[in-house]
């Protein structure tokens, strides 16, 4: 992918996590520009399918397109940042990241957005107004 997506992606995201919302700020490591539909299933390098990613969600997504909605136990896709809303799908409950469908559920746990680091690293951020 050029430079041209990476730019636009990063300034579509609002240089945030567009999986668990984490702000670029708050980490030193750079996030990815990652592919939504990995390459290796057909997904391309156009905007539609980049999103950007911090290191742990990309990490643990994958080239994964579903995962198992801890509820009903069924396979449903995870969240797609370009096809869903993020409102619709989770919210922030204290400094939990809670799924409020399959996909959100399955999402956040597949994703382990609710690791101790992570919960500790929103607090923080939650505290000194970052989040």
């Amino acid at each position: 992918m050029d430079a041209d997506a990476r730019r636009l992606v990063r300034r579509r995201a609002g240089s945030r996590c567009e999986y668990c919302r984490l702000p670029q700020c708050a980490v030193d490591l750079k996030f990815h520009v990652e592919h939504i539909i990995a390459k290796q299933h057909g997904g391309g390098d156009g905007p539609e399918n980049l999103c950007l990613s911090c290191d742990r969600c990309n990490l643990h997504k994958g080239p994964n397109l579903t995962s198992i909605d801890p509820l009903s136990r069924q396979l449903v896709p995870l969240f797609h940042p370009r096809q869903d809303v993020w409102d619709e799908h989770f919210e922030l409950v204290g400094d939990q990241i809670v799924g409020s469908t399959a996909a959100g559920r399955a999402t956040v746990q597949l994703m382990q957005m609710n690791s101790a680091r992570r919960r500790q690293l929103r607090l923080r951020l939650v505290a000194e107004g970052k989040w």
